[in-house]
């Protein structure tokens, strides 16, 4: 009998939409830059998921699908977009120096054309008053450089 891959079974967490913003996401979580992530509460409400909750763990997908990494959540809140702060917006490992670059980030992500057709109707009001999912995770395990899968 074989050992048991330890993600088998885990729910995928998907950085962003495949392509270049993913690619830069997952490989500041790999490097350890990103240890923070914001989501949209509403989009888990059309999705009929909760938030996560600390202990949770999940794999980490990249561009092409393959499972990269596992993290474990830390600590999760739900707060006004308003209210998030600065050490919050660097731990997401994306180069935020300001709250005002953190928030601009991502009404420009959560306005996307991706991401207004992955919500759906009706569309979806990002302002202050716009409750995100501020998610702490730790890089639970990752492949070794030269290794097929995640140990």
């Amino acid at each position: 009998m074989g050992a048991r891959d330890p993600a088998e079974g885990l729910p995928h967490a998907e950085f962003g939409f495949p392509g270049p913003l993913r690619d830069r996401l997952v490989a500041a979580i790999l490097s350890g830059a990103k240890t923070s992530t914001t989501g949209l509460l509403e989009e888990l409400r059309r999705e009929g998921e909760a938030p996560p909750e600390v202990g949770d763990r999940a794999l980490v997908v990249d561009s092409d699908g393959v499972g990269v990494a596992v993290i474990e959540v830390t600590a999760v809140d739900v707060r006004r977009m308003a209210d998030v702060d600065l050490a919050f917006a660097i731990d997401e490992g994306e180069g935020f120096e300001t709250v005002e670059d953190w928030r601009a980030a991502h009404v420009r992500f959560f306005t996307s054309a991706e991401m207004v057709a992955a919500l759906g109707d009706p569309p979806v009001s990002i302002d202050d008053d716009t409750l995100v999912v501020c998610e702490r995770f730790r890089l639970v395990s990752r492949p070794e450089p030269g290794s097929v899968g995640l140990p």
